[in-house]
């Protein structure tokens, strides 16, 4: 370390520790990462050693104690905007042709022409009956 300066040590602790963030997608090393640059800035600011690995840890624990509850809570929140399939389902469309359990019916759902079967095999459906979409099987709607 006589002839490197600490702060370089710490940078080239960032980068290594940037490598395993890229490679698994884990953000822990990113946190630790950051913490190792704030190290650097304490040694190039002249602080000793126990000064930078005070500052590594500090700096390290803070931002995993803080972001990952925050990254925790927005991945388990369902998407507030539903897109494909999931934004049919709940809709009501209108039978075109008689849908019973055979999935030989169509029906008219967002202004398009789909396959439908009814939930319930032994339900029928006319034609210009409104129906709910329950679900989507492959490019047959499933109806109630």
């Amino acid at each position: 370390m006589t002839d490197i300066n600490a702060w370089v040590w710490w940078l080239v602790a960032a980068a290594g520790l940037g490598i395993p963030l890229v490679v698994t997608a884990m953000p822990e090393f990113g946190m630790l990462s950051v913490g190792a640059v704030a190290a650097a800035v304490a040694a190039g600011l002249g602080g000793g050693v126990v000064i930078q690995v005070l500052v590594f840890v500090v700096v390290s624990v803070a931002l995993i104690a803080v972001v990952r509850p925050i990254a925790a809570r927005h991945r388990a929140q369902r998407p507030e905007l539903a897109t494909g399939i999931d934004a049919l389902k709940g809709r009501q469309a209108i039978v075109l042709e008689r849908v019973d359990g055979s999935g030989a019916g169509r029906i008219k759902l967002g202004g398009e022409i789909w396959s439908a079967r009814a939930l319930d095999g032994a339900q029928a459906y006319e034609v210009g009956q409104e129906v709910d979409v329950v679900d989507i099987d492959g490019a047959t709607a499933i109806v109630m």
